[in-house]
Order: structure tokens, then sequence, then C-alpha cells
């Protein structure tokens, strides 16, 4: 296990030097989301093809890389990798109910704009959700209930923009697949000589009534309809799961995260403060999940953009290697915490 606060860039080039050498890269970079007002989210470097060849030089030959991204930048970081030297492999998909992109009314915002009134015409059904709000779950809605629906009032404008938005859902989150090409003729020379070049199938099979488990998927989620019974499910993170391992950490406050972490009432402006306020953290069963899938056996995961350590936790719970680096110091240190607990994570989460 190596943890390295530093710059990914010159820590990457120095094992390089030093001829290390991972079998899997799974990692969580910047979305680069800088046009969208995130400017702690713009620094180029998921980018970069520099970024990559380092990544693809510390590769086994046949080891393959999972680097999230978001939707309106992926484009861009799969060039990056594809031109580092990189095979893309295929494109994976965490689906989620709730988060961004928000999809905006653009009839109520038009009627708001004209001044005009709008009325309410009745109700509609709500289909399936897993984050809910406090208001909908006393209204006695429930998400684990696969058949569950909700009443919620459909209020109607007076101009032809009525029924435009924005967005699609169900939001999501792909993740590049890609593989540094094989050294050897064949796959199986390949595997036999380094370790790597293929995917854990069985290892990662979804359970299902049938003993063996459906084939892996490309495709996760957070909880649909029934119907995705067949994918591998993994809720987001949770606030428990954000500070395993925290505390001895003083609570914080983080201004960019301050929207989407903490509830504030609007009478008091009280916040509930956490200890682990990095904006992205990744639920430790999805990346424990990826982490198996192209991972061998007492193999070494590297994650050069760190963040607050799910990563680490999932290759370390899974039985493997893990390097991992954090240029911010203060997220590095949130990092070495949650990695470094003793107990199992199954204490704390599944």
């Amino acid at each position: 296990m190596l943890l390295l606060n530093g710059d990914c860039i010159e820590e990457m080039q120095k094992m390089i030097d030093e001829g290390v050498q991972v079998d899997s890269v799974v990692t969580d970079p910047p979305y680069e989301l800088g046009f969208m007002g995130k400017s702690w989210d713009s620094t180029g470097i998921a980018f970069q093809k520099e970024t990559w060849e380092l990544a693809y030089q510390l590769l086994k030959p046949g080891g393959h890389l999972l680097a999230f991204s978001s939707s309106r930048t992926y484009h861009r970081m799969a060039v990056a990798i594809e031109d580092a030297g990189f095979e893309i492999r295929d494109q994976m998909m965490w689906l989620y109910g709730s988060g961004f992109p928000k999809s905006h009314n653009i009839g109520k915002a038009v009627d708001a704009k004209l001044g005009n009134e709008r009325e309410v015409v009745g109700t509609k059904s709500c289909g399936y959700q897993v984050s809910i709000s406090k208001t909908r779950k006393e209204q006695g809605y429930r998400p684990n209930e696969t058949n569950a629906t909700t009443e919620v009032v459909v209020d109607r404008g007076n101009t032809e923009h009525e029924g435009w938005g924005t967005a699609l859902k169900p939001a999501h989150e792909p993740i590049v697949m890609a593989r540094k090409p094989l050294s050897e003729k064949s796959i199986a020379d390949n595997v036999l000589k380094h370790g790597t070049g293929g995917i854990n199938i069985d290892g990662c099979r979804i359970q299902t009534q049938n003993e063996l488990g459906r084939f892996p998927a490309n495709v996760m989620h957070d909880g649909l309809q029934e119907d995705w019974a067949r994918f591998f499910y993994c809720p987001k993170v949770s606030r428990a799961e954000r500070n395993v391992g925290l505390d001895d950490l003083p609570d914080v406050i983080h201004k960019t995260v301050f929207k989407k972490i903490y509830r504030a009432s609007a009478a008091t402006r009280e916040v509930n403060p956490i200890k682990n306020n990095h904006p992205t953290v990744k639920p430790q069963k999805l990346m424990k999940y990826l982490c198996r899938l192209v991972t061998p056996k007492d193999g070494t995961v590297l994650d050069p953009f760190m963040g607050s350590g799910s990563t680490g936790m999932a290759a370390k719970d899974g039985g493997f290697d893990f390097i991992g680096i954090e240029r911010e110091k203060e997220y590095f240190e949130i990092a070495e915490s949650r990695i470094n607990i003793t107990a199992p994570l199954s204490e704390f989460f599944e």
C-alpha cells in the first residue's frame, strides 16, 4: 500500500523511473466542468494525453483502465486516453434516479418571465425513484417498494413551451473502459506472462435465482425498476460511508460543496457539517466491484486521482495492493484515514 501526496504527473513519472508496474488503473479524475460554473473542476488534466501516457507506461501489457467522467465531457477524455495508446474496449454506465442533469421546466420558466399564472389541472403517477425528499416520504412514498407510486400535482401554463425541458434521464456517469495492448500473440500467452488482459466475469456475476448468476454488464445502477435486477446495484454514497475512519478529524464546511452536501434550514441557516467534504465521493461498493472486474488476484490497483480514498478502501477490502496519488493535502489526509481503518468495512456498510 503506497499513498502519495503530490502531483500525479510528477509522481507517476517517478514510479516509471523506478520500474514500478501495476495491474489496473481505476480512477475518478476531474470531470472538467468549469464551463458549468464549477471552477474547482477545471484543471484540464483529464484531457491531457500526457496524463494517460504515464498511466499507460505503468500498466502491464493487457492491463485495464477504468476512468469515470461526465456525460458532457466523456468524449474528450476518451480521445486523450486513446491517443495515449490505449484500446477503448467499452463504455460502462453508472445510472441513478436522482442527481444532475436537472431538467428545467421551460414552460414554467417562460410563464414566470411573462407573468402568467399557472393552474393545477390534475395529478399524475410518479415513477420509481431512489432518492426522495422528506416531504415525499411523509406522503407515504417508499423507494424500496418496486411498485411504489405517488400522486404529484401537475400544473400547466399558458405558453407553447409547456412540456419542454433541458435534459434527459436517467442521470448517469460514463466510465471509459480501456486496455493497454497485449505484448504477446494471444490473450492466453499474455495472461500467462503478465497476469493481465482479461476481465473477471465470474467474480462479477450478478446474483439471481440462477446458481451461476447473470453475466456482468456494462450498466450499473443505484436502484430502478425490478427489470434492472440483472445489473449490478450500488446506491450513492451515504453520509455514514463518507465519514468512515474519520472520527479524529474535525467537522468541516467547504464552500465548493456547500449546496451539494449540507442541508440548511431556511429559518435558521444552520448547517450540518461533515468530516469528508470531498465533492465527488464514490461508493466503496461500486469501486470494489470495478477493482474486482479488472484486477487479477493479488494485483496492484493504481488511482492517480485518489480524492478521499474510496478506490483505496475498495482495493484493500478486495485483497488487492494499492497505489494512490492525491495532490490536495486536505483530501490526502482524509483518504489516508479512511484507507487505514483497521476494522472490516462490512462493520460500517455492505
